[in-house]
């Protein structure tokens, strides 16, 4: 059900809105661990390692869509939270054909180029014919999978967290069962893995889009409102292609670091995927406050409720901050424990040695990643796509710094320096970036307050808004 975020107590509302994300992407990393060992257990270790050693690629690629759903969705937030529902709708309708255009190219470009792709990426012999065969399969349904996020994101941006967190819930059990459907009952081996992800993408974009329909008539798009609005489009691209270009930077960024450490040596390897897979999450309370935010500014933005956007921003760092602190000194002080459940508790002293390095360098900057995630996806709820995108090729910059320069000298500390600094990097810009789009809002606000100029919603929290510079 819809939920308008521009009323009510900002701190129940990021609250309420939060908690879903979080169940939810908690339970995707459950799944995807439950998915692992199902290939591992029916095929083979080896086709758990081609799976495996094409995850980066997949998040490049299906990143770069699933984050421009994500852009789309701002301006949805944006217009719910303004009432403008002949312009919600318009939105809907745009945001539709960029979808369908960008899921198509990928599909086309992907599906003739998957040998090229893995050859790039220098796919060792033994796992190349399990990369190719999940990959091929996988890029066929590249439709379905941008399409329930896109779905997804459309109820999110109307204040819904909890129903897609139901069809989350949903996905993720069928793929389990079609698993092992697809790979014993069928014999299709890893194609089959394959084959079950598309297929419940597939079921869930259907279920989505039928309770849309159904339930959510402010989402119905009828005739009248597909117009080709040249404008529309170059707003909408505006906001979206950052999103995607940013879930690729992030891929880029863990492409370099999985190289450098392959030139470290197995433990390195070892050590480092297991502190990640904690890591992982960790932050995830981290990544919903800064998701929740993104909807939280952009509805209250359409709304021009400037000042509940400030207090919002504050609330949510308050409450993020304070888990920073407490996740990372659990890391520091059990973080070697909780590392045996992947690497054993006979695990040899260097492994254990590098997983406390590693929680040394980033869990005691979790505060730090707390602002990050609050600024960036307040700034894109504003609509200011530039800053993140700094701060994105910030982040990349500083991973390929710390692997060109640090890894060498400093080994695997210099490859565990790369989150802290990528997120050094990231910070300074969105910082300025926030202040100086607070003033700018905050300033405009007190002029239109000072000219009697009474754009509806617009005045009336614009003392207070500025106020609080």
């Amino acid at each position: 059900m819809k939920k308008d975020m521009t009323a009510g107590s900002p701190i129940k509302l990021i609250v309420r809105f939060m908690i879903p994300l979080l169940i939810g992407n908690m339970f995707q990393q459950l799944y995807n661990m439950a998915d692992a060992f199902i290939v591992s257990q029916t095929i083979g270790v080896t086709a758990f390692s081609a799976i495996g050693s094409t995850l980066s690629l997949q998040f490049l690629i299906l990143g770069l869509a699933i984050g421009i759903t994500a852009g789309l969705a701002v301006i949805t937030s944006q217009r719910f939270g303004k009432k403008d529902e002949q312009g919600l709708r318009k939105n809907l309708a745009t945001s539709l054909i960029i979808v369908a255009t960008i899921s198509l190219l990928l599909t086309l470009v992907t599906t003739r180029l998957t040998d090229q792709i893995l050859t790039l990426m220098r796919t060792p012999d033994e796992t190349y014919a399990y990369a190719h065969d999940y990959l091929s399969m996988l890029f066929r349904g590249i439709g379905a999978v941008v399409f329930f996020n896109f779905l997804s994101n459309l109820l999110r941006a109307i204040g819904d967290s909890k129903t897609p967190l139901y069809f989350l819930i949903v996905t993720s059990l069928m793929n389990i069962i079609l698993d092992y459907v697809f790979i014993l009952g069928f014999g299709m081996g890893i194609r089959g893995a394959a084959l079950a992800t598309v297929t419940s993408q597939i079921t869930s974009s259907l279920l989505c889009l039928i309770y849309i329909w159904k339930k959510v008539p402010i989402l119905r798009i009828y005739k009248e409102d597909w117009h080709r609005d040249l404008t529309e489009f170059k707003e909408h691209l505006r906001i979206g292609l950052p999103y995607g270009f940013q879930y690729s930077i992030i891929a880029i960024g863990a492409i370099i670091i999985t190289i450098t450490l392959n030139q470290l040596g197995a433990s390195a390897v070892t050590s480092y995927t297991a502190a990640q897979k904690i890591d992982a999450v960790a932050v995830l309370p981290l990544q919903s406050f800064g998701l929740t935010m993104s909807t939280y500014a952009a509805q209250n933005y359409g709304a021009r409720k400037l000042n509940r956007i400030w207090y919002g921003v504050n609330q949510a760092l308050k409450m993020s901050v304070a888990y920073s602190l407490v996740i990372g000194l659990i890391l520091l002080i059990w973080g070697r424990q909780l590392a045996t459940l992947f690497v054993g508790a006979d695990a040899p002293a260097e492994v254990i040695r590098m997983i406390q390095l590693y929680f040394l360098t980033n869990a005691t900057l979790y505060a730090l990643l707390s602002f990050i995630f609050i600024y960036r996806h307040t700034l894109q709820g504003l609509g200011n796509s530039l800053a993140p995108t700094v701060a994105g090729i910030g982040e990349l910059l500083a991973r390929i710094a710390a692997a060109a320069f640090l890894s060498v000298p400093l080994g695997f500390l210099g490859a565990a320096a790369a989150n802290p600094l990528a997120w050094l990097a990231a910070f300074v810009p969105l910082l300025i970036a926030y202040r100086s789009t607070k003033r700018s809002l905050s300033g405009r606000a007190a002029i239109v307050l000072e000219q009697g100029n009474s754009a509806p919603g617009f005045t009336d929290n614009a003392q207070a808004a500025a106020k609080t510079e």
